[in-house]
C-alpha cells in the first residue's frame, strides 16, 4: 500500500476548478507538514502550499487567493483546492509529507488548463 496517495487531476478549461487529493498513512500524518509542490515542464519542482499540523498554511505568491490547502486528520487526507485556474497552473502536482527525520512524496497527478 503507497503511503502518499493522489488523485484528482484532470483537463480543465482557463477559469474552472480542481480539487487534489493526498491520502496519506495514518502514523506519518497527524504529525507531520503537509506540502503541495508542482513541476511544470522544463523547470524545477517548486512549492504551491504548505499545511502543519496545526493548521497554520502558506501559499506561493502565484496562487494566492485562488488555491486552498486544508487537512482532514480523521481521513489521514490533505486537499489542495484549486479555483480561477489558469494555463501557467498546468503541470504535475506532487503531495508531500515531513514527519520528523523523514520526507515522503506522492506519485505526482497531472493538471492541464487548456481550451
Amino acid at each position: 500500500q503507497a503511503q502518499l496517495v493522489e488523485s484528482g487531476g484532470d483537463l480543465v478549461q482557463p477559469g474552472g476548478s480542481l480539487r487534489l487529493s493526498c491520502k496519506v498513512s495514518t502514523i506519518i500524518f497527524s504529525m507531520s507538514t503537509m506540502a503541495w509542490y508542482r513541476q511544470k515542464a522544463g523547470q524545477e519542482r517548486e512549492v504551491v502550499a504548505t499545511i502543519t499540523s496545526r493548521r497554520t498554511t502558506t501559499y506561493a505568491d502565484s496562487v494566492k487567493g485562488r488555491f486552498t490547502i486544508s487537512r482532514d486528520d480523521a481521513k489521514n487526507t490533505v486537499y489542495l483546492q484549486m479555483d480561477s485556474l489558469k494555463p501557467e497552473d498546468t503541470a504535475v502536482y506532487y503531495c508531500n509529507a515531513s514527519p520528523k527525520n523523514s520526507d515522503y512524496w506522492g506519485q505526482g497527478t497531472q493538471v492541464t488548463v487548456s481550451s
